[in-house]
């Protein structure tokens, strides 16, 4: 039988430890270690990821009970205090750094979007994570609420969140979709709550289109008209211009407005564009499929530790928050890579139950069965 390592050992070679290293040296600040390490510090809270621990107390008591496995990972044991002021003190950029090396061996391998179109496709939008004020008073979002915002550009190759952000639960959405740097020709689908006229004409003055919903309220003036199929729920296929005084100072280009009524629901949707040569219902389906952002804000808030947090303050938020993101990033890769046909939630709840184990990780991920332990001749002499 083959000797295999844990199935976190073989999860954390997926990030080269000298990788590792060469960013903790970068992202360095304040005394240097004598026990501890950033790479201890990243084990620790990468286990609390995958098996959802809940407090500082309840990670070091676990990497404590397999601290004979830690030798093998380049890990240390932590104490509660050692761990803690980790969080609070050393720079949560280093995690925001990996993440950004690890969306790009993602990006090698990841699977296409389902539209004919090659344009990149991105889904734009924010989510907020409440915090209690009392105890997060650097996070002020209302008078007794306090929120960090998670805004992502969401890429629909892969469904990988390549543009990613967080702030203050008070920083405008609109302000950070502004300084996103989506690439020239891509396609964005923008919720209504970045509803932005000078942010549009930006958008296309860089050659990226975008798909929207149009205010209620806008005022705009019809300068020509296609036909449509009323059979695929298509109302209209309108060339506007806006007539309002701020929004035909700052948009003053033609715009493409359509009309879809959806089947299903019954409700009308009014989508707004830049991109005058998709199909009608091609822009209602993008819209439509916006829905992959909501997905991925649902999946790691119940799947992943960022709702709750062991540490109070920005840094040690900042930094959950990250490892987080580099947590999602792993599975993604491991499952494209490997042509896995489990979800990732599959995928995640194999490896709670088995981190510790010393299995073959993709044997684990397949299904296979455990190999039976070998017959050994000499112990059968013994009796």
């Amino acid at each position: 039988m083959a000797h295999c390592n844990t199935v976190l050992s073989q999860l954390l070679k997926w990030v080269p430890r000298h990788e590792f290293e060469t960013l903790a040296k970068q992202h360095h600040s304040g005394r240097s270690f004598r026990v501890a390490s950033r790479w201890a510090q990243f084990v620790g809270l990468f286990m609390a990821q995958v098996t959802g621990r809940d407090s500082l107390r309840d990670i070091v008591d676990n990497l404590g009970a397999q601290a004979h496995r830690l030798y093998h990972l380049g890990g240390v044991e932590l104490s509660r205090s050692s761990l803690a002021r980790i969080n609070r003190d050393k720079p949560y950029t280093l995690y925001e750094a990996l993440f950004k090396k690890l969306l790009r061996r993602c990006q090698g391998v990841a699977p296409g979007h389902k539209f004919r179109f090659k344009n990149p496709l991105y889904s734009l939008d924010a989510s907020t994570i409440k915090l209690c004020l009392s105890a997060f008073p650097w996070a002020d979002f209302r008078t007794t609420k306090g929120a960090v915002k998670l805004h992502v550009g969401l890429n629909h190759r892969g469904c990988l969140p390549e543009f990613a952000a967080i702030t203050d639960g008070k920083t405008s959405d609109i302000a950070i979709g502004r300084a996103l740097r989506f690439p020239k020709g891509s396609l964005v689908v923008i919720d209504r709550g970045y509803n932005d006229y000078g942010g549009y004409k930006q958008l296309n003055d860089k050659g990226i289109f975008f798909v929207t919903r149009i205010k209620k309220d806008a005022a705009y003036r019809v300068v020509g008209r296609a036909a449509v199929l009323k059979s695929k729920g298509l109302t209209c296929d309108q060339r506007i211009v806006f007539t309002g005084v701020k929004a035909s100072r700052q948009c003053p280009i033609p715009l493409r407005r359509i009309g879809y009524r959806d089947a299903k629901t019954g409700k009308h949707y009014v989508f707004l564009t830049n991109n005058l040569k998709l199909a009608a219902k091609t822009v209602a389906d993008l819209y439509r499929a916006r829905w992959q952002v909501e997905l991925f804000f649902k999946w790691i808030k119940q799947n992943l530790k960022i709702k709750s947090f062991i540490g109070t303050s920005n840094n040690a938020v900042m930094t959950q928050i990250w490892v987080a993101l580099c947590v999602y990033l792993l599975l993604a890769f491991i499952k494209f890579q490997s042509r896995l046909g489990k979800s990732m939630q599959q995928m995640l709840r194999l490896l709670q139950l088995n981190l510790f184990d010393k299995r073959d990780l993709m044997a684990l991920l397949r299904g296979d069965r455990p190999p039976r332990p070998g017959f050994n001749r000499n112990q059968a002499l013994l009796l």
